[in-house]
C-alpha cells in the first residue's frame, strides 16, 4: 500500500531533504510540494492525501493556524525548527512532531506511525478517521488520548490494567474483561487471562510465546488455537 504525501514548507532546502527522505521509503509516494498552505489547497482538493509534512513558520498563514482553520483527514507530521509549538500541535491531533534538523531514523519512525494508522483503515469496520482511531482513559487524575496503533499490549493487575504504548505505560482503573469488550476485536486479541495484545505489533510466534517488540508474552494453552488462527487469518504461505 502506497501512502500519498505532500510537503508544505517555504524553505527549498527543507523540501529537498524531505523529498530525499521520502524517496528512500518504499511505501511513500510524493504527490506534490507547496511553499505555503494556500498553495497546497489545490493538491489537497485534487488528490487523496494520506500524509502532510507541514512546516509551522511560513508566510501568509503558518502551519498551526492552517490546522485550526481547516478540515483535514490526512495524518499531519509537523516538520519545524520550533520545538515550543509541540504541545499546541498535539492538541490539534498531529500524528508526530519533528524538529529540524531531522534525522532519517526519526523521520522513518514518524512515517511508520502513519503506515500503521493507514493499515487500521482496513481493519476497523467503516472508515478510520480522527473520530474512531483512538480512545480516552483516565490516568493519574487526567484524561489521556490513546491511539489504537500506539497501544502495544495491556496487562491485568488485579482491579487495574497497565497499558503499554510505544512510548510509555499507564495504569488504569479498569478490568481486563471490560477493556477487552471495548477495544476493536479486529486489532486486539486476548491471548491470556492477563494479556491483550495488538495483533499488528506481533513480530513472531514460537511455540506458545509471542514476540512483541522487546516483550515476550505467553499464550494460554486453551486459547492457543483461536489466537493463532486470528493472527494468521489465512495469510500463511504454504508449501
Amino acid at each position: 500500500m502506497k501512502l500519498n504525501c505532500i510537503i508544505i514548507d517555504d524553505e527549498p532546502i527543507a523540501r529537498k531533504v524531505l523529498q530525499e527522505f521520502i524517496e528512500e521509503i518504499d511505501y511513500l509516494e510524493l504527490t506534490g510540494q507547496a511553499e505555503n498552505p494556500l498553495k497546497a489547497m489545490q493538491l489537497l482538493n485534487n488528490n487523496d492525501i494520506d500524509i502532510i509534512f507541514l512546516d509551522i513558520n511560513m508566510p501568509k498563514i503558518n502551519g498551526i493556524d492552517f490546522l485550526k482553520n481547516s478540515k483535514i483527514n490526512a495524518n499531519i507530521i509537523m516538520t519545524t525548527a520550533y520545538a515550543e509549538y509541540a504541545v499546541e500541535a498535539y492538541r490539534l491531533d498531529v500524528l508526530d512532531y519533528l524538529v529540524k534538523p531531522i534525522a532519517f531514523d526519526r523521520f522513518l519512525k514518524a512515517c511508520n506511525k502513519a503506515k500503521e494508522a493507514g493499515e487500521l483503515k482496513k481493519i476497523i469496520p467503516g472508515h478510520l478517521n480522527k473520530t474512531n482511531d483512538h480512545f480516552f482513559i483516565k490516568c493519574d487524575n487526567q484524561i489521556e488520548k490513546v491511539f489504537y496503533y500506539d497501544l502495544v499490549y495491556a496487562e491485568a493487575m488485579l482491579n487495574y490494567v497497565m497499558l503499554y504504548t510505544n512510548s510509555k505505560k499507564m495504569m488504569v482503573y479498569i478490568t481486563i474483561k471490560s477493556l477487552e469488550e471495548q477495544l476493536p476485536a479486529g486489532i486486539f486479541i486476548k491471548v491470556h487471562k492477563s494479556f491483550i495484545v495488538n495483533i499488528n505489533k506481533i513480530k513472531s510466534i514460537e511455540g506458545n510465546i509471542l514476540d512483541i517488540g522487546n516483550q515476550k508474552i505467553a499464550i494460554s494453552q486453551n486459547l492457543r488455537e483461536k489466537v493463532i488462527n486470528e493472527i494468521v487469518k489465512g495469510k500463511m504461505i504454504k508449501r
